[in-house]
Order: C-alpha cells, then sequence, then structure tokens
C-alpha cells in the first residue's frame, strides 16, 4: 500500500468484507484493534444499516477500518432465462417450504443512499466490487479524506481503476472465495480467472497503484509470497470467516474442514455470478444451468438459502471458501492477525538465512 494506506495498520493484514454478514462490526473491530485493517461489507445491507454498523465499530474501537460497496450493475440478464432457473429451482422452494425470492428487487444495492452516508460521515477507506467508480464519485471520497482501492481480476481493470483515480488496486485472484469481483460479467470466460501470483506480477507492469492481495491467502508465509511478488498487502477472507467474531452461519464455518467437503468451484448457482464456494448439492445439481444473471439470481435464491440455514442444511447453503480453506484456523481475530504477523516475520527471517548461506 502507498505510505498513508501503510499508515493505516501496523501490519500488512487486511480483513476481506464478506458480505452476507461474516464481516460484522466485532470482527472488524477486532482486527483493526490487532494491528490489520478490518472491513465492513455494505452489500446487501440497507444504507442505514451500513451506517449502524459503521457507528457500531466506532463504539468498539478508535483504530481506522474500511467499508465495502456493491457497484450498481448493468440490465444485461436474459428474462426467459432467469424464469427458466426459477422454475428449476421450484423443486427447492417446495422441499424447504418456502417461496423464491422476487428477481427483481434491485440492481444498485442501494449505492447512491450509501455514497451520501460514506462522504456526510466519512470512514478512512473505501473499496468498490463489480466495477469502478466514476472519477467525480473517488474525488468526492478523496476530498472528505477517504483512501479509496477498487478490486480488480485483470491488468486491464486495474488500468480503469488508475484512471479514475483510485489510491490502491484489491487484486483477487481466481482462488479467492465468494464472488470474483469482475467489472462486466462474461460467461464466456467463466473459469478462466488469473492465479494471484501471475496477476499482481502482470498488474504491477500496468499500474503504479499500491496493490492489496487477496485470493486463497491463509498462512504468513502466503502474504510474505504475495508481497515479495509486488504486493503491499494482503487480504484475508476465509481465514478469518471461522473466527469466533464472525457473524458466518456456524454451519457455514463448520464446513470449512469438514470432510464432506473437499473442493471448491465457481458457481453462477446462487447468485447468477461466478462466486467461489464448497461444492455442495445444490452447487452441483443447479450451477451447471444458472444463467448469468446477477443480481436476480441472488434476490431469487435468499429465501432458499436462509431457508437451508434454518433447517440445519448446509447442502442447500452458499458456502463461499476460498482455495485454501482446509487450512482454516478457529482463532480470535485478534490472535490470528497476530499469528499470521508472527508467520511473515519467520518467513522472511528464513529467506533471509538460506540467502545469506
Amino acid at each position: 500500500m502507498s505510505p498513508t494506506l501503510t499508515d493505516l495498520c501496523h501490519y500488512p493484514i487486511v480483513q476481506a468484507p464478506m458480505a452476507g454478514g461474516a464481516s460484522c462490526p466485532q470482527l472488524a473491530a477486532a482486527v483493526s484493534e490487532a494491528g490489520g485493517l478490518g472491513f465492513l461489507a455494505a452489500g446487501y445491507k440497507t444504507a442505514d444499516g451500513m451506517y449502524q454498523e459503521i457507528k457500531q465499530v466506532r463504539g468498539l474501537t478508535n483504530q481506522p477500518f474500511g467499508v465495502n460497496l456493491f457497484m450498481p450493475q448493468p440490465e444485461y440478464a436474459d428474462p426467459a432465462a432467469v424464469a427458466v432457473y426459477a422454475s428449476q429451482l421450484s423443486g427447492e422452494a417446495a422441499w424447504y417450504e418456502t417461496q423464491l425470492g422476487d428477481p427483481d428487487s434491485g440492481r444498485d444495492d442501494g449505492f447512491d443512499a450509501k455514497l451520501a452516508i460514506l462522504l456526510d460521515d466519512p470512514v478512512p477507506v473505501v473499496t468498490f466490487t463489480f466495477g469502478c467508480p466514476s472519477r467525480d464519485v473517488l474525488d468526492s471520497l478523496a476530498r472528505v479524506g477517504t483512501l479509496t482501492a477498487v478490486t480488480v481480476t485483470t491488468p486491464e481493470e486495474a488500468q480503469a481503476a488508475q484512471r479514475a483515480g483510485a489510491d490502491a488496486v484489491c487484486v483477487q485472484g481466481i482462488e479467492a472465495g465468494g464472488h470474483q469481483g469482475t467489472h462486466r460479467d462474461n460467461p464466456e470466460a467463466d473459469g478462466s480467472g488469473i492465479g494471484l501470483i501471475a496477476l499482481i506480477a502482470q498488474v504491477r507492469e500496468a499500474v503504479q497503484l499500491p496493490i492489496i492481495a487477496t485470493g486463497g491467502l491463509m498462512r504468513g508465509g502466503q502474504l510474505a509470497a504475495v508481497l515479495a511478488a509486488g504486493a503491499d498487502a494482503g487480504q484475508f477472507g476465509t481465514a478469518f470467516l471461522v473466527c469466533p467474531e464472525s457473524g458466518a452461519n456456524l454451519l457455514h464455518k463448520q464446513a470449512m474442514t469438514n470432510p464432506l467437503f473437499v473442493r471448491t468451484e465457481l458457481t453462477r448457482a446462487f447468485s447468477g455470478r461466478p462466486a467461489r464456494g464448497l461444492v455442495n448439492r445444490f452447487m452441483r445439481e443447479h450451477g451447471p444451468y444458472a444463467p448469468a444473471a446477477y443480481p436476480q439470481i441472488h434476490h431469487m435464491t435468499s429465501t432458499l438459502r436462509k431457508a437451508a440455514a434454518k433447517a440445519g442444511d448446509p447442502q442447500g447453503m452458499a458456502l463461499w471458501a476460498g482455495q485454501g480453506h482446509r487450512l482454516a484456523r478457529e482463532l480470535p481475530a485478534g490472535q490470528l492477525v497476530e499469528v499470521l504477523a508472527a508467520e511473515l516475520a519467520e518467513t522472511r527471517d528464513a529467506l533471509g538465512a538460506r540467502g545469506a548461506a
């Protein structure tokens, strides 16, 4: 990260904003208190819900933290494809004794209202996913003292972020759990993402911006690797998801190391956008047929996912997880930050000793 961003945290450790409840105020505050940079995820929340969480974090810590926003989505979904998928999911609704959600519940995720709050009562950092905001938006945040970063998955997206005036880029490798933060969903490119180390090198040569690297990071040794590759900090999602402070469902946390769930895949089954999760029954049965229709499919399956969680059935839940999920450690968030920092130092010392030999 740039000197200004580096000053926000003692360690180059960022807690990923995980929408859906995991990135709650208690988790963000614990990470920031321990010397990392904690994040709230505003995605899927109302503007007021986001603001209430901001106030909760401020009540728990005086350390810097960030908020992540989802960019409004263009209209490109095929209504007929959405209708066909709804028909396919009717059996799921009957099984869980619920109704499918309304696919037309909105595409902008309350972006303007959330931005207005963040301009009126600024936070230290705001990041963006699913697109790059305009220069006007980034300039307005800069004027109130907020640093900005844009999630990117290609060198071209990083260049767009630099042109728009972002302070940094969050470089997301294909290994990352949850949604791929691509700026424009392209079904023809499904599964063709770039691994984190290779992507860092490409972005490092494409732009001059500081890099926050994310995707499959679970250990301090991996953090050392991405820093050596050219990143300025590492962002950890799945690693923090299992912490006691995390707001993730207990079934989700337990699934990370459950031998029933041995691998991850990218799927559109739950949201209509590529997202990496533990392979379960729902993903196997519906993933091959899910259309490119975000957020319509997200809205449609929201009731199913909630019903599955209520029924204690992880086979019907969206179990977002990165490729390193088997390395999850159930440690308090503050302790995990300290362990990651210690592992980083140990790795650097070991590499230094080898170089001197």
